[in-house]
C-alpha cells in the first residue's frame, strides 16, 4: 500500500492554487501536444576525483505521440559502468509468493473506504460536487470507483484526464535505458531506500480502519484543482521537456508541493508511524546520495535519472552533491568541453559483457 501511495504522489504535479468552494468549470485544453521525434533535455554532470555522474532529468507526464531521440543519453549509457535509478523507496513485506497470493484480497480491500462507504459519504459535499463533474467527463459511468479511497479514486481520475489530453505516464525514457542495459548485459544499481514491514497483514488491517484525514482531503482537492484548471500548464511542461527547453522548465511551477501533500496522506497515518515509516523524504535522499558516492568512486562514468523538478529545485539534490565535493554542471555548461580532471571519453571503454 505504501509503494502504491508513493507512486501516486510522485505522479501528481502541483500547479493548482486554492479553489473556490463548489464545482469549478473545467478549463478546456488550449495547448497543442507536440508529437514526432524530440530531443528531450540535456544531462547534468557531477564530477568528483575525475569520475563523472551524468544525471537525466525526467518528466511525467509526457506527450503520448513523441519518440525520444536520446542520442546523447545513449552515448553515456554505452560508457557507463553503472546505471542508477531515481531516489525512491522499496517495501520488503517479508512474504513469499504463496503468502502474497493470500494477502492480495486484503490489499485490494484496503483500497476501498472503511465500512463500505462511498465517496459521497466520506467527502464534503462541495468537494464531492467537483468530483462528480470531473468523473462524468473522464470516467463516465464507472460506479466501482465510488467505493475506493479518495487517494486511489482521484489518481484514477487524474490518469484518465491525462490520457484524454494526449499525455501519458511512462513509456518514453524507461525503454531506452532498458534496451541499453540489455545490450550491455548490465543491471541497474539499486539506489532505493529499502524498508521492511514485518507484519503486512496487520498493517493492511490497521490501514483499513483509518478514516479520512485532512491530508487526504488536501491531496484529493489539490488534484481536482489540477484537472479543472491546470491541464494546459501540464501540457506546456511536457512539451518543454520534449523539446529540451530548460529555460521554460525553470520558469514553470514544479510538482513538489502536491507530491508532498499526497505523500503526507500516508506518512501521517498511525499505520505508518507505528511501523517507524517516518522522515521518509530525508531517508530516501541519504540512501541515494550514499549509493552515488560508492558508485562514482568505482566507475569513471556513471548514469542516473531523477525528476527534473528535483534537479531544478534550489537546495535539492544538486546542492547536496556540491556539499559532498562534486562539481556540478548544467547541460549548457559542459556540452563542448570535457572536464580537465576527467579521462577523455574515447579512453573509456564499455564494460565487458
Amino acid at each position: 500500500m505504501m509503494a502504491l501511495l508513493l507512486s501516486l504522489a510522485g505522479a501528481l504535479p502541483a500547479m493548482a492554487q486554492e479553489s473556490a468552494a463548489g464545482a469549478t468549470p473545467v478549463v478546456d485544453m488550449d495547448a497543442v501536444v507536440v508529437t514526432g521525434v524530440q530531443p528531450g533535455p540535456g544531462m547534468w554532470r557531477a564530477v568528483r576525483d575525475g569520475h563523472a555522474l551524468y544525471i537525466l532529468g525526467t518528466q511525467s507526464p509526457l506527450p503520448r505521440g513523441i519518440t525520444w531521440q536520446a542520442s546523447e543519453t545513449r552515448e553515456v549509457l554505452a560508457q557507463a559502468g553503472a546505471v542508477l535509478g531515481p531516489p525512491g523507496v522499496t517495501i520488503n513485506a517479508d512474504i513469499g509468493f504463496f503468502r502474497g497470493l493470500t494477502l492480495a484480497p486484503s490489499a485490494f480491500k484496503a483500497m476501498k473506504n472503511p465500512d463500505g462507504e462511498t465517496l459521497d459519504e466520506v467527502l464534503p459535499p462541495e468537494i464531492y460536487a467537483r468530483w462528480s463533474v470531473l468523473k462524468q467527463r473522464y470516467l463516465g459511468r464507472d460506479r466501482g470507483v465510488e467505493k475506493k479511497r479518495p487517494l486511489i479514486a482521484v489518481y484514477e481520475l487524474y490518469k484518465a484526464a491525462l490520457k484524454d489530453n494526449g499525455l501519458r505516464e511512462g513509456g518514453v525514457v524507461g525503454p531506452v535505458i532498458d534496451k541499453a542495459l540489455k545490450e550491455r548485459g548490465l543491471e541497474r544499481t539499486p539506489a532505493l531506500l529499502a524498508l521492511k514491514i514485518d507484519d503486512p497483514r496487520e498493517a493492511i488491517a490497521d490501514f483499513r480502519k483509518e478514516g479520512l484525514k485532512p491530508e487526504d482531503l488536501a491531496c484529493f482537492s489539490g488534484t481536482l484543482d489540477i484537472i479543472e484548471r491546470d491541464l494546459p500548464q501540464i501540457v506546456a511542461r511536457a512539451n518543454a521537456w520534449a523539446v529540451g527547453d530548460l529555460d521554460a522548465l525553470r520558469t514553470m511551477p514544479s510538482g513538489r508541493d502536491q507530491v508532498l501533500a499526497c505523500l503526507s496522506a500516508w506518512t501521517r497515518t498511525e499505520t505508518a508511524r507505528k511501523r517507524g515509516l517516518v522522515d521518509i523524504d530525508a531517508r530516501i535522499r541519504d540512501s541515494w546520495l550514499a549509493t552515488v558516492d560508492a558508485t562514482v568512486a568505482a566507475h569513471p562514468v556513471s548514469f542516473a535519472t531523477m525528476s527534473i523538478d528535483e534537479l531544478l529545485r534550489d537546495g535539492g539534490y544538486l546542492a547536496e552533491l556540491q556539499r559532498r565535493g562534486y562539481r556540478v554542471e548544467a547541460p549548457d555548461e559542459y556540452e563542448d568541453d570535457e572536464p580537465a580532471d576527467a579521462p577523455p571519453a574515447d579512453a573509456i571503454a564499455p564494460s565487458p559483457l
